[in-house]
């Protein structure tokens, strides 16, 4: 989108793949290099005045964050900081974490007490950019309807027509990822109105799991039924076999379902649209442009 608007992007890559390839074919300048070492990560910033940081999830994260506004620091000149979080962090106040267990439990819809390692790390890294005294703007954004909990773990009994989720009968409302990149976008290009604010974002409304159902079945074009689970029952046979060697992204995954299972997530925010000036993008849409979901539809 950047690059589009005729904004010149330097792209920062650990492996100098194809994917790397397509942003050069795009336009933009692409540095390899490890978010890690902070040599790469001071290097990379030259040039560049405006951070749109983001990095799979990692034990890691924190560190990566940090390493970024220690350079950005450094280099002096940074006009603002894209930092993407997590729609968790706008009720993991400092209060609620604190608070006696009891009040967590029921605070959080009574499955967890505790956050994952990643949820941990968007909270520390959120902190870290505070104090870093950088033009800093959290995008704190709901699951992604990309989320694999929607689309990849749910792939195989969706082919059977079945839509099997943990998620009872608690109603959620996931985001479209290209709504989050819109958005991004605006703040990067016109950073002054969004300087130390913290946006939280939601899809447009509340869904139960088989309205779901129904947004898969018109995308995929065959019948599709919400076959609940039980949560620990899934996290077992969907996350923990799928995910056995990433301990830390399977954990996340797990920790979410709970939350959600036990609704632990609440309502809708209108700021997206606010800030956009148009609605959110519907679950039905981020399916029907989602290159998995596709590729089962034509199945």
């Amino acid at each position: 989108m950047l690059l589009e608007q005729g904004h010149p992007v330097c792209a920062f890559v650990r492996q100098d793949d194809e994917r790397a390839h397509s942003l050069r074919q795009a336009g933009a300048e692409v540095f390899i290099g490890d978010l890690l070492n902070i040599a790469d990560v001071t290097a990379a910033l030259k040039g560049c005045r405006r951070i749109y940081f983001s990095m799979s999830l990692s034990p890691y994260y924190t560190d990566a964050v940090s390493l970024m506004a220690a350079a950005a620091r450094a280099q002096g000149d940074i006009e603002v900081f894209v930092n993407i979080s997590e729609y968790e962090q706008s009720f993991m106040t400092f209060e609620k974490m604190t608070a006696p267990e009891e009040e967590r439990r029921a605070w959080l819809g009574g499955l967890v007490t505790q956050w994952s390692p990643q949820q941990r790390a968007h909270w520390i890294a959120e902190q870290v950019l505070d104090w870093s005294g950088l033009p800093t703007v959290n995008v704190r954004a709901a699951m992604f309807v990309e989320n694999p909990l929607m689309t990849w773990l749910a792939l195989g009994p969706l082919s059977d027509g079945e839509l099997r989720l943990p998620f009872g009968h608690q109603r959620l409302a996931p985001i479209a990822g290209y709504d989050v990149a819109e958005l991004c976008v605006k703040i990067l290009t016109d950073p002054a109105p969004h300087i130390s604010k913290s946006y939280d974002l939601t899809g447009p409304e509340l869904k139960d799991m088989h309205g779901f159902a129904e947004d898969y079945a018109a995308v995929l074009g065959r019948q599709v039924v919400y076959v609940p689970e039980e949560i620990e029952t899934w996290n077992e046979t969907y996350v923990d076999s799928a995910l056995a060697e990433f301990p830390h992204i399977a954990e996340h995954l797990k920790t979410l379902t709970r939350l959600m299972g036990g609704g632990g997530y609440r309502g809708v925010t209108d700021q997206l649209e606010t800030l956009l000036g148009r609605p959110p993008k519907t679950v039905r849409w981020a399916l029907e442009n989602h290159p998995r979901i596709r590729k089962l539809a034509s199945a």
